[in-house]
């Protein structure tokens, strides 16, 4: 079943093209919206959103036209990059008003908000303004405001924004947490961020749409793209040696003191090659892993491909 279908929406702003013809079909889980900033994602977020109608095309959330529909708009959370906040007031308060504004009584506010609150890890800090609250805990009162209606889809626009790695890496976990009982929508344009978070990929750049599905199945698919395999080891150059003359090896680089690069592409082959010599030749191996299966590389290979670059400026 599918959470969001669109079906060659585009968007203009003026003369200015948001979005060009995407058609792509998102399913249950975490999936990331992933782009560099101008890409397109806002455009996108707002027309799931039901914030922004499409020029052209259709789409469905829940199965259904998000655009002047509270029907749908009420089975999603909502999480914003900014701050929207009154920081005089407490993280209960900010909640429980949320819950309110959804059509709650007090009562039933009151439950819904405590019970989010909790499943942010925030119930420690509940009672304290806002004002007082860390990066990382401000996401989190944001986060609970969006899951306190208990929707079905949990949009979340670059939630990592200000973070510090701590944070960023306790929010992922609780993204990950949470995906048992919400579909989850995150965007971000920093592609590292959410490669730990999730493998479901949606890529766009200048308003189209540069490829979806799981990360390491879009790599696997790039053949024509040479694979880099990375072998850290005591004396990269005697492995590098024993290589040179594998005709399924395109290149080696030994960056560093103990790091082998192998540019390949009939990566299984190579696998096997290296596995023997580390063998035969009892070196002392500390990793043997692919380099350039991240997403970093992935959206650069195939930004490549499709002529766009990480300067566009429609969004």
């Amino acid at each position: 079943m599918s959470i969001i279908k669109l079906d060659a929406i585009s968007k203009w702003y003026g003369e200015v093209l948001g979005l060009n013809n995407l058609t792509v079909t998102i399913g249950h889980g975490i999936t990331a919206l992933v782009g560099p900033n101008g890409a397109g994602k806002s455009t996108l977020m707002g027309l799931i959103m039901g914030q922004i109608k499409p020029s052209k095309g259709a789409i469905q959330v829940l199965s259904q036209p998000p655009w002047n529909n509270p029907h749908v708009l009420s089975q999603i959370g909502y999480c914003p990059e900014g701050d929207p906040f009154w920081m005089n007031i407490t993280g209960r308060y900010f909640v429980r008003f949320l819950a309110g504004l959804s059509g709650m009584n007090r009562r039933a506010a009151n439950l819904a908000a405590d019970e989010a609150i909790e499943r942010t890890d925030m119930t420690r800090d509940m009672n304290r303004p806002i004002g007082t609250y860390s990066k990382g805990m401000r996401q989190r009162i944001k986060i609970a405001q969006a899951l306190v209606h208990k929707p079905k889809l949990l949009v979340l626009d670059e939630p990592f924004t200000g973070a510090d790695p701590v944070a960023r890496s306790e929010l992922a976990t609780l993204f990950r947490g949470l995906a048992d009982q919400v579909d989850i929508l995150v965007s971000s344009h920093v592609l590292h961020e959410v490669e730990g978070m999730t493998q479901q990929i949606l890529m766009i750049a200048r308003g189209r749409l540069v490829a979806t599905g799981d990360l390491r199945s879009l790599r696997r698919q790039m053949h024509h793209r040479p694979h880099i395999i990375r072998v850290r080891l005591d004396h990269p150059r005697n492995l590098a040696s024993a290589l040179s003359s594998l005709d399924a090896v395109s290149g080696l680089r030994v960056p560093s003191p103990d790091t082998l690069l192998v540019e390949t592409t009939q990566p299984d082959m190579v696998y096997d090659r290296i596995h023997n010599l580390l063998i035969a030749g009892n070196m002392n191996v500390r990793e043997i892993a692919p380099a350039d299966e991240n997403l970093e590389a992935v959206f650069g290979y195939l930004t490549d491909r499709n002529g766009a670059s990480a300067d566009s400026s429609a969004n």
